[in-house]
């Protein structure tokens, strides 16, 4: 143990040290208090799961508080989720028994009473989600000077999970003012097991201060990681009959402590209902439960205990379970199908493998059987490809993605601009303009943007003049900003409460399928009755198999991760992790591309009247793709239709004769001179954020452009056609 980093440390910590029987600092704490102690700069640390960030970050946060006590909260902690924060504050207590500080856990969850004793008497740690602070700028601006007044500082947990988000944006626009309520900057702490650049993290955890960020190299050392990818043709005729497929991940999950990641609730849905059915066909115990964001919290924190606490135990989640919430040691992960990101399967991993013991990750993809009538880009293993083609950018590579910042937030830009409004009460259009455009995410946003989603605002009565010239809001305004929902910048959609005989369940969305069965929690239940006032479903449980159709989100995948899939599929590599069901599926597939001609080409003709476009592109290059061809080509080619999967591939119909025109035209492209914005049409009106609705429709096409396509990229990747 590094005895000069002890020595630093408050006599508390100390004792907590020896209690513990902790025998030495891992390199992340030590680094953490020498730049905590010795320096005034703000401190990323970017480090394995299960590394220690948590104690790294307080063990030199509350020395120095112990040494000169702040007169109102000291830090503010900021995570993604609610069952983060709760997670973390035990653990924060532990380490404060012997002291008078004081942790508040401050979300939708906690009591108003509990609320109520840190507003009457600031101190100590506040732990609370973006949402949460948004509400306490606008609800106590005048009293935030007594509330923060001498607040030392921020630790923004997961920042990975916020960085290029809208929810990341609020964050920096929400640090921002509060610094100036109080005058003075608080020194930030970021935390984060995934991160690739960290030029761009710096950049962002600093945001608009002047003060300098310090990313300590901490060495990880020579991880072990165990890997294996198996595929599975489903039934067509089917969908519920996967026997093969759901035995093959209970026998991986069985006598295991085991997370199994999803991509969508679906799937969580599906995978636990049928682990279930087999364990009950097997006589063996019921040690499966679901983690998303439509399971109620009693349900989930149900899940998280039987994690920590039970061995074996098996959870199927979402995103919810990525971050650093204490599961105690797993044993395996599995995945369902591929990740969307190197980003995400690093973290997913990394749930896994503690205490010096292997990461354990298990890869389950999956596909449509094949009936031998399938067209080219069916017969493609997309899923198997994409996993592959993750696992070997960040082996070979280390390769993360990077963060890309939205140059145009105008929904944020409109939930920003009412709340500090509803928070000053009334302010002149010059003021406000001054306090809102200095935020840090508008830089990009011009006066006259303003100016006009001002008037346009006005204009539906969600601001108001009055007879000084001032602005307040208005009536349309009021109701806005009066919903609890007001607070989040992503948009939760209206779900109805599923109850049972032993409480709540959770929510879905509404109508339900037409049956009135469907899965949640891992089992099926049958519609007994509805409140529709009180937008509640009472339920009982029934035997069978039913599935959910949860409204999904897109989410971009990287022009890197296509090729690399590209690469994947015509290479002769083997790679070692992959289970004879994937080696014989990945054979079959480069046979098939190579038997298409997939190496020389990107234009495959499919029959007489139809080609496939295989661009081997991102989802913001794939769209750019897709929109000059509709926009620039359709009518000039005389293309009757432009189909496909984004971004995989896309099925153009047109005549034999102007296959080879379509390519010349595809490559012309860059010649064109076309900007982002050619490609948006006048008369759209893309609503894909939670305020676009109250957006000038022009001011979202500008932001469209900017956001959402990728000329650029395009332009590279067409060099190498």
């Amino acid at each position: 143990m590094s005895q000069n980093t002890f020595s630093r440390l408050a006599p508390f910590l100390q004792e907590y040290i020896y209690s513990h029987n902790w025998t030495e600092f891992r390199q992340v704490q030590i680094e953490a208090c020498r730049v905590i102690f010795d320096t005034d700069a703000h401190l990323l640390l970017a480090t394995g799961t299960a590394s220690g960030k948590t104690e790294a970050a307080f063990l030199p946060i509350l020395t120095v508080l112990h040494d000169n006590p702040s007169t109102t909260v000291a830090a503010v902690y900021i995570s993604p989720i609610k069952a983060l924060i709760n997670d973390q504050f035990e653990r924060l207590n532990n380490l404060l028994k012997q002291t008078q500080t004081e942790v508040y856990a401050w979300h939708g969850d906690i009591s108003q009473s509990r609320k109520q004793r840190l507003l009457k008497n600031p101190q100590g740690i506040l732990q609370i989600t973006p949402e949460s602070l948004e509400s306490l700028l606008i609800n106590q601006d005048a009293a935030l000077s007594r509330l923060f007044g001498d607040l030392r500082f921020v630790v923004i947990d997961e920042i990975h999970a916020f960085m290029g988000s809208p929810r990341g944006d609020q964050i920096l626009c929400q640090l921002a003012r509060l610094s100036r309520a109080i005058k003075r900057v608080p020194r930030r702490l970021g935390l984060s097991a995934t991160l690739g650049d960290y030029t761009l993290a710096q950049q962002w955890l600093r945001g608009e201060t002047q003060a300098d960020v310090i990313t300590p190299e901490i060495g990880l050392g020579g991880r072990k990681v165990r890997l294996s990818l198996a595929h599975f043709a489903i039934p067509q005729e089917d969908e519920l009959d996967a026997s093969a497929y759901y035995q093959y991940i209970f026998d991986l999950s069985q006598a295991r402590k085991c997370l199994i990641f999803a991509n969508n609730r679906t799937e969580t849905e599906s995978v636990i209902a049928n682990l279930r059915q087999i364990a009950q066909r097997e006589g063996k115990p019921d040690i499966y439960h679901v983690h998303h964001g439509s399971i109620s919290a009693q349900l989930r924190e149900r899940a998280e205990m039987a994690m920590r606490e039970s061995t074996p135990a098996v959870t199927a989640a979402t995103v919810t379970l990525e971050m650093g919430i204490d599961l105690g040691e797993l044993e395996r992960v599995i995945q369902l199908n591929s990740p969307f990101s190197v980003s995400s399967f690093l973290q997913r991993l990394g749930r896994s493998g503690r205490r010096d013991n292997p990461a354990d990750m298990r890869f389950v993809c999956s596909e449509k059987e094949l009936l031998g009538e399938e067209s080219l880009p069916e017969i493609i293993p997309w899923q198997l490809l994409q996993a592959i083609a993750i696992i070997q950018l960040y082996l070979e590579e280390r390769w993360l993605e990077p963060i890309k910042s939205s140059k145009y937030p105008f929904s944020l830009l409109y939930q920003q601009t009412m709340s500090i409004l509803a928070a000053k009460g009334e302010m002149t259009p010059a003021a406000l303009a001054q306090e809102v455009l200095t935020l840090p995410v508008f830089t990009s946003i011009s006066q006259a943007d303003l100016q006009q989603l001002l008037r346009y605002l006005i204009s539906i009565e969600h601001l108001q003049q009055t007879e000084t010239g001032k602005l307040i809001l208005g009536l349309q305004g009021e109701k806005v900003v009066g919903d609890f929902r007001f607070y989040a910048v992503f948009t939760g959609g209206v779900e109805y409460s599923v109850r049972s005989e032993s409480g709540i369940v959770g929510s879905i969305a509404f109508p339900l399928p037409a049956n009135n069965r469907f899965t949640l929690a891992g089992k099926t239940w049958e519609m007994a009755d509805i409140d529709t006032a009180r937008k509640s479903i009472f339920v009982r449980e029934v035997e069978g198999l039913a599935i959910t159709p949860w409204r999904g989100s897109s989410i971009a995948i990287h022009s890197k991760v296509l090729q690399r899939m590209r690469q994947v599929l015509l290479e002769d590599t083997e790679y070692s992790y992959l289970q004879a069901s994937a080696k014989a599926r990945l054979i079959k597939a480069r046979q098939d591309a190579k038997l298409a001609g997939l190496g020389q080409d990107k234009i495959i003709p499919l029959d007489r009247k139809s080609c496939c476009i295989f661009p081997w592109l991102g989802t913001a290059a794939f769209n750019t793709l897709e929109r000059y061809l509709n926009f620039y080509v359709r009518e000039a080619l005389d293309i009757r239709s432009i189909g496909g999967k984004a971004p995989y591939f896309l099925r153009v119909k047109l005549s034999q004769e102007q296959f080879n025109n379509l390519y010349e035209e595809i490559i012309a492209f860059c010649h064109k001179s076309l900007a982002a914005e050619d490609l948006v049409m006048s008369e759209e009106a893309p609503k894909l954020q939670k305020y676009d609705q109250f957006v000038p429709n022009n001011l979202l096409r500008k932001g469209f452009a900017a956001d959402y396509l990728d000329v650029d990229d395009l332009c590279d990747s067409l060099k190498d056609w």
